[in-house]
């Protein structure tokens, strides 16, 4: 018999966006939880990510009490910015209803996320392993970990809610057979490019026939550059100065310096669903239940949703005599705006790498994309719809 350490409602693991944005939300209710995260909190707040707070996200926040403390980043623009063959055009929104969204930077959202938490007096603990054995079935789950002095350690609770990414635990603690994995490849990969220099343009994105590039300011001396490359590429290859020379080539413009690159990654471009987003009392929430390309800029907005709902759901449950109706429809509630979103981002990632660069879909998939891309510059309700997506208020 395992000896019980510690007894709480939720044990929430990862601390991501998902994770932070979930135990704030039931801490704020009074609801006892506890988040353990398998990196220390350097490493965490450190972590480079873009992100975007759309505009159901912000007044989630809001709802909950939380955006003055935790929402950081500037506003949207009132258009996403195109170079398109060498020549800027903006692509203006046609809902004026945007004013709510951010451009916010993962990292900033967590540390924000974090600070709060834990002056409010919820219990992060960080540098812990969590083994593979949790239970999860219909009976109280125990979760077991091991600190950073090597102790294992039991925490029973009520609840488990994964939210340790792909590549976590919590999903493989799910017997096979449980889940069904829906995915997507898109056949081209983003070299992304974390450089010491001004951007020329607060956000600008590139369709050029060598293929997608864009750009977006990480404060006054950073920015975020990506390169549209074929999957088989690798880091070595792409030098400093080749960098600087394709981001010129795309952009049809000179960079405003060429200093210090100080990190690249190479990200395959694809997208996955997992379902049911549940099991026994164990719940998956962010990148644990489904990815979204970058381009749509939803990833962090759809782990935010379902932070949202789960804590909606958890705090139904404490506070109307148990009943699970929520928790028992969270997968499926999640599932019907997961897939929606998945559409949009699908639709939209195609769209624009095939406007530009015609090497995987053809010549004739390229036209059809620039047509499309058209419509968005020319049709009210098209461009209206598609505002709806792109700043969250659908």
């Amino acid at each position: 018999m395992s000896k019980v350490d510690d007894n709480t409602t939720v044990v929430i693991v990862g601390a991501g966006v998902a994770g932070l944005t979930l135990g704030n939300f039931l801490l704020s209710s009074g609801i006892d939880c506890v988040i353990l995260e398998k990196r220390n909190r350097e490493y965490i707040e450190q972590r480079q990510r873009a992100g975007v707070i759309d505009t159901r996200a912000a007044r989630m926040f809001r709802e909950w009490g939380l955006a003055d403390r935790v929402v950081g980043g500037v506003p949207f623009e009132s258009a996403l910015n195109f170079r398109i063959d060498g020549r800027t055009r903006p692509l203006q929104f046609g809902s004026e209803d945007h004013g709510d969204g951010r451009f916010c930077p993962q990292q900033v959202l967590v540390r924000n996320l974090i600070d709060v938490f834990l002056s409010d007096g919820g219990d992060l603990r960080f540098d812990v392993e969590v083994s593979l054995d949790t239970i999860v079935g219909d009976q109280r789950p125990l979760v077991r970990y091991r600190d950073s002095t090597g102790t294992t350690r039991v925490i029973s609770c009520e609840f488990v809610a994964g939210c340790d990414g792909d590549r976590g635990v919590s999903r493989t603690a799910i017997p096979s057979g449980h889940l069904t994995r829906y995915s997507h490849e898109y056949g081209y990969a983003w070299l992304t490019v974390l450089a010491e220099v001004p951007a020329n343009h607060q956000s600008m994105m590139a369709l050029h026939p060598c293929g997608f590039a864009g750009q977006f300011a990480r404060g006054p001396h950073a920015s975020r550059f990506y390169l549209q490359c074929p999957l088989d590429s690798s880091t070595s290859e792409w030098t400093d100065e080749r960098i600087w020379d394709e981001l010129e080539t795309r952009f049809g413009e000179p960079m405003a310096t060429r200093g210090r690159i100080a990190g690249t990654q190479l990200v395959p471009l694809r997208s996955v669903v997992y379902s049911p987003m549940s099991y026994g009392r164990l719940y998956l929430l962010g990148d644990a239940a489904h990815i979204v390309p970058p381009m749509s800029a939803k990833g962090m907005n759809l782990a935010l949703r379902d932070a949202d709902l789960f804590a909606k759901a958890v705090v139904h449950h404490q506070t109307h005599g148990q009943d699970s109706s929520l928790l028992d429809s969270y997968s499926s509630t999640c599932l019907r705006h997961v897939w929606n979103y998945q559409a949009f981002a699908a639709w939209w990632t195609e769209l624009v790498h095939n406007a530009g660069d015609a090497s995987y879909q053809g010549e004739f998939r390229r036209q059809i994309a620039r047509a499309d891309l058209e419509r968005l510059f020319d049709s009210g309700s098209a461009n209206r719809l598609f505002s709806e997506f792109i700043t969250g208020l659908n």
